[in-house]
């Protein structure tokens, strides 16, 4: 039996198995006439020399609906740059690469510093945030869509899915996030499966139905790289650049957006990529930093609410936590069970007790400082401080493709 239940505050579009791709790929390139679609690509080198990339960019080649593709390059230098641009000419799209590394972005970089509109460090955040830019800038598309470069299961009807709920005006949806199965012989997904449910579910047991903390619970999958949006959103979203991307994206369209305008989507019946370790002895890599960083922007996000922390909240908090997340670890060795998939308790605890503590050292953060990572500022403060950005963002650009 399909799963159609609806569940939490925001609408969920379900994939009742494989609509014919081809009827839906119309739909969207008649659809994207009045709202047409750019696509941001953020990568890094390594992505370019791997098997998941390659697969990616085979699959575009056949994709008729899209106005522009942005692909965002992180930490290229000159020659690697040049490679890339061989690597993407074999799309038939308009393809544009921000150089983020090179001497024109730069420029651009240590303007934005001077003017006190900081872009922060180099990383995801940064990259989808200028790309963003370019989107507002060069005027051609109204919605905006990105997904990772990593997915080893990529296919045309991934992306089809993720682009027609904000496609189809008739919907009224400003935003949507995908989500998907992360299983394959065994369950993956461990920073959302055993920190954030289990922290969102134990936030609400002392807290109270916050608002918030029930929009995020409705999402299946928070911490899902793909989504898709109205390009004018990316005009007033602040974003972390950060671990905290995903869940300070969904912050701030809370901020921004009527629960009603949101949505989520299952964009695929599989979808794997590459896996991060855990790093439970250093914190500054690895799902320990990705974890401090979430939960950090959790916090961040509730005291900009109201909640008032203490310490003695955090450690009421991390026992809290700890055995929601236990209880969670029966729950999936059960259905593990019960579908013939491997599951290692030892491994699941191990990497709840890490999170327990990155939890701990996420509270003495943010009680040492409050107010967190700094976010990126929105496209409209940029636009003020600098009325001109956006020109010298297109000339910048454009130059580096030449």
């Amino acid at each position: 039996m399909g799963d159609f239940h609806q569940s939490g505050e925001i609408t969920t579009l379900h994939r009742f198995g494989s609509r014919d791709i081809h009827k839906l790929e119309a739909e969207i390139k008649k659809l994207s006439r009045l709202r047409p679609i750019a696509l941001v690509l953020p990568t890094i080198f390594s992505e370019l020399e791997g098997t998941a990339l390659p697969n990616i960019v085979n699959e575009l080649k056949e994709v008729k609906y899209l106005k522009q593709i942005i692909v965002a390059l992180g930490r290229f230098n000159k020659e690697q740059f040049k490679h890339a641009r061989k690597f993407f000419s074999v799309l038939p799209q308009e393809v544009t690469l921000i150089w983020n590394d090179g001497p024109r972005m730069k420029k651009l970089y240590k303007l934005l510093d001077e003017k006190n509109v900081s872009a922060g460090s180099d990383g995801k955040g940064r990259s989808a945030w200028m790309s963003y830019g370019y989107v507002l800038a060069s005027e051609k598309s109204k919605v905006i869509v990105l997904h990772d470069c990593d997915v080893l299961t990529y296919s045309r009807e991934f992306l089809a899915r993720l682009c027609y709920p904000v496609v189809n005006q008739d919907l009224d949806f400003e935003f949507c996030k995908g989500y998907y199965s992360r299983v394959t012989d065994r369950m993956h997904g461990r920073v959302t499966r055993l920190l954030v449910t289990p922290l969102l579910r134990a936030l609400r047991r002392l807290l109270g139905d916050l608002d918030f903390l029930k929009y995020m619970d409705s999402f299946r999958y928070p911490l899902a790289g793909e989504f898709s949006m109205l390009a004018d959103l990316a005009r007033v979203n602040r974003i972390p650049g950060d671990w905290g991307l995903e869940v300070g994206v969904l912050a701030e369209i809370y901020r921004n957006c009527s629960k009603k305008r949101i949505c989520q989507v299952d964009i695929c019946e599989t979808y794997e990529h590459k896996h991060q370790p855990l790093s439970e002895e250093d914190n500054t890599t690895g799902l320990m930093k990705m974890s401090i960083d979430i939960t950090k922007t959790i916090f961040t996000t509730l005291a900009s609410a109201g909640i008032i922390f203490n310490e003695g909240f955090f450690r009421t908090l991390s026992i809290t936590y700890l055995r929601t997340a236990q209880a969670f670890i029966e729950k999936y060795e059960t259905d593990s069970a019960i579908n013939g998939l491997y599951f290692d308790r030892h491994l699941e605890t191990k990497a709840v007790e890490a999170f327990t503590n990155g939890l701990k050292i996420a509270g003495d953060r943010f009680l040492e400082d409050p107010s967190g990572s700094p976010l990126i500022p929105n496209w409209s403060r940029v636009n003020s401080a600098i009325p001109d950005f956006f020109e010298k963002l297109v000339v910048a650009v454009g130059h580096d493709n030449e």
